[in-house]
C-alpha cells in the first residue's frame, strides 16, 4: 500500500510502499478514502526536516543536555550511532483520515465491518486506529467534509477550555483551517467573534462565518479589540497561530478584561511577560490536541473510555459533537477545501504546503485497495539483494521488532556476522520497510506468523515489546526455529513453565544477556577462575528514572523495570560466580514504580551479589559500576569502558577506547552455535534459573 512518510533528516516528503498494517483487539483496520493535510503542523514537521544540525538543535534544547549526558557515560562514538539511527526513523505523516472498516479487532463491539468511520489514522491507503479515536460518520456528511473532524476537534477542545457563554465576546487570533473553525464553533455557542490574520481570503472567509475582522497589514488589533468589547476588554481569546514569536500571547493578554482566559491551540513563543497577566489575574492554559484522553495509553492504546458521568467529552466524543455539528450545517468545511489531489500526487501537496501560495484545506484522495494476505509483505529485492544469494551464508535469520535497539544494535551485529536478512517483522509496516530497505532484508511484512511458517528462515530474533516474546518464543520453538529473544525472556510464572515444556535441546534459545560477554567481564571472569573462596558483588546500576506511564513501567506489557532490565545484572553475576543462587531477596525503595530497588543474592558456593538498581541518581554518575572483592583482591569496572585490578597479582588495568556492552559477541556466539551445532553459549537451565529469580523478586 502506499503511505506518505517524511524525513526527519532532510525534509523530504515521499510515498512509500508500505506493508497493510496488521490489527489488534481493540484496533479498526480502515481503507482511506480521503486524508486531510494539517497544513500547520505538517509545515512545522516539514520545515524541521529541512533545517540544518545546528538549527535542529536550537529547536530542542532539551535533547542537547541529553546528547551530552550520553557522551558523558557511553562515549561519543556511541552517542553519535544513537543520534543518526533516531533521526534517520520515517515519521509518517497525517491525522485526518476517513474511509470504510475492513477488520475490527477481537475485543471491538461498537463499530462493524463496513461502518464509514473518521480517525486519527495516517496518510495511507490503509490504517489501523485504536477505537477510542475513531467515530461513525453519518450518511448526510461527505467523505470531503468528515475529513475535517480530527481538526474540528482541536478547535472544540480550545472552545472547551475557555468555556464560554452566550454574548461573550472571543477573539481568535490566526485564522488558518483551525482557526476558522473555532470561528463558526464559537458562533454556534452564541459568542460574538474578533477574528485577526494578515491573509485577506482567510479573513473574508471569516466575515463570511459571522465574524468580525482585524487585517493586521492594516489595523493595530488591540484597538480594534478594544472597540469590538465596548471598553470592556474581550472575555477570551483562542491563539490558533502557529509562530515562533511571543507577540500573540502578548497581545492576547492585552486585550483582555480581568479574569479574562486565554487559551493557546497553536504554536507560539511562550516568554509569558508577568506584567501582562499579574494585574488583570488572566487564566493561561495550552489545550492537549482533541480532547481528554489525549496522551493516555490506558484511553488511547487499551482502549478504556471514561465514564460520561465524569468526563462528558473526550476524544471521540469531541469527534461526534463536530460531525453533528457539520451535520446540522452549524460548521460548514466546504468552503475550506482550497486543493484536491490523488496520494500518488502526494508530494506535490507538500510542495504546496511549505511554498508561499496560499491554501488551506488540502484533501488527498484514494483510489482504494484490495486487502489480501500477500498486502501485508514487500518485496525488498534488489541488485545487492540477488547477489547476496550467491555468497555462502552461515544462517538465515528473520527479525520480529524493528525499533531502535532492534535497528540500532541487533540487526547490524548479524550483518556483520555474515547472517542472510530474509524477513523483518513490525506492527505498523513503516518502520520495518524503512529498516528492511536499509539493511537489505528480502522483504517487509506486519503478518508475524508468516516468519514461524517460513522454511527459508533458521532463526527468528525477537526484539518486540516485552508482552509478546513468550509467545513468540513457543511459537518459533514449535516450528523448529533457533531462537534470540532480547530480554527478557517472558513475563510470568506461566509463560515461563510454557517455554520450559516446549523447549527442545535441537534447538538453541538464547536471550540476549549481552553484559556476560562484553570484552572485560571475560576477562574478570578469568582472572576469577583461580579464587577457589567465595567473591563478594556489588552492582550498581544508576538507571535513570523514566516516566511511569512510559510502556515498560505496565505491568502487563513491559513487565516492570526488575523483570525488563535487571533481570541483565542477575546474569552477569550469575555468570562470574559460576554457581546456582540459592537465595535471593528484594527492597523497593519506590512500591509504586518499583524501579528503585536493593537485590540481594547468595550462591551455592558462598559468594553474594548485591544489586543496587537505582532510578533516584543523577547522569553525571557512570551508569553501570561492577566491584568483586575476592581474596584480598577487587576488580572495578566503570560503564563497561575501565576495567581496574587492585592488589591483583599481575592484573592492574584493561581500559577500551569506547563502551562495549559484549551485544556484538554476543550475537556472534548466537550465529557460531547454530552455524556449528552446539549447545546455546548461555546454559538453558540459567536462562531459565535468572528469569525464574527475576520474576519472582518483583512478586516478593
Amino acid at each position: 500500500m502506499k503511505q506518505i512518510i517524511q524525513s526527519l533528516k532532510t525534509g523530504s516528503t515521499k510515498v512509500a510502499e508500505i506493508p497493510v498494517p496488521s490489527t489488534s483487539s481493540r484496533t479498526l483496520l480502515i481503507r482511506t478514502s480521503k486524508t486531510l493535510i494539517s497544513t500547520g503542523t505538517e509545515r512545522m514537521l516539514v520545515e524541521f526536516g529541512k533545517a540544518g544540525w545546528i538549527k535542529k538543535a536550537q529547536q530542542q534544547p532539551e535533547k542537547v543536555k541529553m546528547v551530552f549526558d550520553k557522551v558523558f557515560t557511553d562515549g561519543l562514538k556511541p552517542t553519535i550511532e544513537t543520534i543518526f539511527n533516531k533521526i534517520d526513523q520515517p515519521l509518517p505523516l497525517g491525522y485526518c483520515n476517513v474511509g470504510i472498516v475492513h477488520e475490527v479487532g477481537s475485543a471491538v463491539t461498537n463499530f462493524n465491518k463496513g461502518d464509514r468511520v473518521v480517525s486519527n489514522g495516517k496518510h495511507a491507503e490503509v490504517v489501523n486506529v485504536p477505537i477510542n479515536l475513531c467515530a461513525k460518520v453519518p450518511d448526510i456528511v461527505s467523505d470531503e467534509e468528515a475529513s475535517f473532524t480530527v481538526i474540528g476537534s482541536v478547535a472544540l477542545q480550545g472552545i472547551r477550555l475557555i468555556k464560554p457563554t452566550l454574548g461573550e465576546a472571543v477573539v481568535v487570533i490566526g485564522l488558518g483551517l483551525v482557526g476558522l473553525m473555532t470561528v463558526q464553533l464559537l458562533k454556534a455557542n452564541g459568542c460574538r467573534v474578533l477574528g485577526i490574520d494578515f491573509d485577506q481570503n482567510k479573513l473574508l472567509l471569516a466575515k463570511k462565518f459571522g465574524a468580525e475582522i482585524v487585517d493586521l497589514n492594516k489595523e493595530d488589533p488591540l484597538i480594534v479589540a478594544d472597540i469590538f468589547s465596548r471598553g470592556r476588554g474581550v472575555d477570551a481569546v483562542i491563539v490558533t497561530a502557529t509562530t515562533t514569536s511571543d507577540k500573540p500571547i502578548h497581545q492576547a493578554a492585552q486585550m483582555c478584561r480581568k479574569r479574562a482566559r486565554i487559551v493557546l491551540v497553536g504554536v507560539t513563543g511562550l516568554k509569558l511577560s508577568r506584567e501582562d497577566f499579574f494585574k488583570k489575574e488572566i487564566t493561561f492554559q495550552v489545550s492537549a490536541s482533541y480532547g481528554p484522553g489525549r496522551y493516555d495509553q490506558n484511553y488511547e492504546e487499551k482502549g478504556q473510555d471514561y465514564p460520561v458521568g465524569f468526563v462528558r467529552w473526550t476524544e471521540q466524543r469531541n469527534f461526534e459533537a463536530v460531525i453533528d455539528m457539520m451535520t446540522t450545517g452549524a460548521l460548514n468545511v466546504k468552503s475550506l477545501i482550497s486543493d484536491r489531489f490523488d496520494i500518488a500526487e502526494a508530494e506535490k501537496a507538500y510542495e504546496l504546503v511549505i511554498n508561499s501560495k496560499p491554501s488551506l484545506g488540502i484533501l488527498l484522495t484514494y483510489p482504494g485497495i484490495q486487502i489480501t494476505k500477500d498486502s501485508k509483505k514487500v518485496s525488498l529485492i534488489n541488485d545487492e539483494n540477488i547477489k547476496k544469494k550467491d555468497i555462502l551464508k552461515k544462517i538465515k535469520v528473520s527479525f520480529l521488532g524493528s525499533g531502535n535497539y532492534a535497528s540500532l544494535v541487533l540487526i547490524p551485529a548479524f550483518k556483520d556476522e555474515n547472517a542472510e536478512l530474509i524477513s523483518i517483522a513490525s506492527n505498523t509496516g513503516v518502520s520495518g520497510a524503512h529498516v528492511g530497505r536499509k539493511y537489505n532484508f528480502l522483504e517487509t511484512t506486519t503478518d508475524s506468523d508468516s516468519l514461524f511458517s517460513d522454511n527459508t528462515t533458521d532463526a527468528v530474533v525477537i526484539a518486540t515489546r516485552h508482552n509478546t516474546h513468550a509467545n513468540f518464543v513457543i511459537k518459533a520453538l514449535k516450528t523448529q526455529k533457533h531462537v534470540f529473544v532480547e530480554k527478557p525472556l517472558c513475563l510470568t510464572l506461566e509463560e515461563l513453565n510454557k517455554i520450559e515444556s516446549t523447549y527442545s535441546s535441537s534447538n538453541i534459545l538464547m536471550v540476549g544477556f549481552n553484559r556476560r560477554f562484553a570484552p572485560q567481564v571475560q576477562k574478570m571472569k578469568m582472572l576469577l577462575e583461580s579464587i577457589k573462596g567465595p567473591k563478594t558483588m556489588i552492582m550498581t546500576v544508576n538507571a535513570g528514572k523514566i516516566p511511569n506511564d512510559h510502556w515498560t513501567q505496565d505491568s502487563e506489557i513491559g513487565g516492570g523495570r526488575i523483570v525488563g532490565e535487571a533481570c541483565h545484572f542477575i546474569d552477569l553475576l550469575r555468570f562470574l560466580a559460576g554457581e546456582t543462587i540459592t537465595n535471593y531477596k528484594i527492597q523497593f525503595m519506590d512500591c509504586i514504580s518499583k524501579d528503585t530497588a536493593d537485590i540481594q543474592l547468595s550462591f551455592k558456593d558462598g559468594s553474594t551479589g548485591t544489586i543496587h538498581y537505582y532510578a533516584n541518581g543523577s547522569k553525571s554518575f557512570p551508569k553501570e559500576r561492577l566491584e568483586v572483592f575476592a581474596e584480598g583482591g577487587i576488580l572495578q569496572l566503570d560503564n563497561y569502558r575501565k576495567l581496574t585490578g587492585f592488589g591483583w597479582p599481575r592484573f592492574k588495568k584493561m581500559n577500551l577506547w569506547q563502551q562495549d556492552k559484549g551485544q556484538k559477541s554476543c550475537v556472534k556466539a548466537f550465529i557460531d552455535a547454530v552455524s556449528k551445532g552446539n549447545t546455546s553459549p548461555i546454559p538453558i537451565e540459567e536462562i531459565f534459573e535468572v528469569s525464574r529469580i527475576s520474576i519472582k523478586l518483583l512478586n516478593q
